[in-house]
């Protein structure tokens, strides 16, 4: 298998299926002659135009517009937001257009759309442009949202997000897109609403989604020099989620953390540790726990943006507290 980098996985992706299906366009800020702002897009306006691979003005309204339009006249549009927090501003077109169409036109419309790019924060990009609006996206009915985190399930989720006929937003990560991995040379796609298990254990669950996955096998590493033996659950697609992934693992080890970048009020975190408490109560040793970002607005003091986020040590916290250590 080769080994490349998670913009690469993106770009192989989007490739594949715009060789495959004339119908499949990309369109975003600098996706054509700047390669896209993270070089997600490399190579691909050389290799199919201007006419597949569209730079658009700095509008995020229009342009997820126009996006949802050329779904409902039958293309698959790839929409990239440079950030999820610029898609604030497209957010009428995405919530009360894209997830509603199909259901307000009694099936007769589809809207086979992904709208992707950086999720989260990055390193100092301050207040403005380090939300993560994963739980906000899935609270939406009509919308999906898959969230991966290794070059393997960006590109075989991507691409079968790219042939689904509903709305999408997939969120990606500024802080992993060098990260490299193994990715096989043949064809593949990774189903929605199947989790991953990226490393088994007996004693404690760790859930999480995107570059929190990498946080949370980095506690499960330090958490080896305690004998404790974590297992670390990737979920990969929030909507469709895979509970019985989820379930299987907490009625295993009888105890869950889960590690999220969001704040914990009203967030996905919370569901997660709602639901578990309610269909494995029998099964649970202590409550669930969740480690999220502080209740602030990001700050841009690299020292600050530390504290605020979840970190090694207070995930090791939550895992001692479900183990009563």
């Amino acid at each position: 298998m080769a080994v490349i980098q998670i913009r690469e996985a993106i770009r192989d992706a989007i490739a594949e299926e715009m060789r495959k299906d004339d119908s499949v366009i990309l369109l975003g800020e600098e996706v054509g002659e700047y390669d896209g702002a993270y070089k997600c897009s490399r190579g691909l306006l050389k290799e199919f135009g201007p006419h597949r691979v569209i730079d658009t003005p700095i509008c995020e309204n229009g342009f997820a517009g126009l996006g949802i339009g050329m779904a409902f006249l039958g293309l698959r549009p790839i929409v990239e937001f440079m950030t999820f927090n610029f898609s604030l501003i497209a957010i009428d077109q995405i919530i009360n257009t894209a997830a509603k169409a199909r259901l307000m036109s009694g099936g007769q419309l589809k809207c086979p759309i992904v709208f992707r790019g950086a999720g989260g924060a990055a390193k100092q990009l301050a207040a403005q442009h380090s939300n993560s609006f994963e739980h906000f996206y899935s609270y939406t009915p009509g919308l999906f949202v898959v969230a991966p985190s290794t070059p393997y399930d960006m590109k075989g989720l991507l691409k079968t997000c790219i042939r689904d006929d509903n709305p999408i937003c997939f969120f990606e990560s500024e802080l992993t897109y060098s990260l490299k991995g193994e990715v096989p040379e043949t064809e593949y796609y990774i189903p929605l609403g199947v989790g991953d298990i990226k490393k088994e254990g007996k004693d404690v669950t760790l859930i999480s989604w995107s570059k929190n996955v990498h946080l949370a096998l980095r506690v499960a590493e330090e958490l080896q020099k305690d004998n404790i033996d974590a297992e670390v659950v990737d979920i990969r697609t929030l909507k469709p989620l895979d509970t019985q992934l989820i379930y299987d693992s907490v009625r295993k080890t009888n105890r869950c953390v889960v590690i999220q970048e969001q704040h914990e009020i009203a967030s996905f975190g919370s569901y997660l540790a709602f639901i578990i408490q309610r269909d494995c109560f029998d099964y649970l040793d202590a409550p669930v726990e969740v480690v999220s970002s502080l209740e602030v607005p990001m700050p841009y003091s690299f020292v600050l943006e530390e504290y605020v986020f979840p970190s090694v040590e207070r995930c090791k916290e939550a895992v001692y507290k479900v183990c009563y250590l």
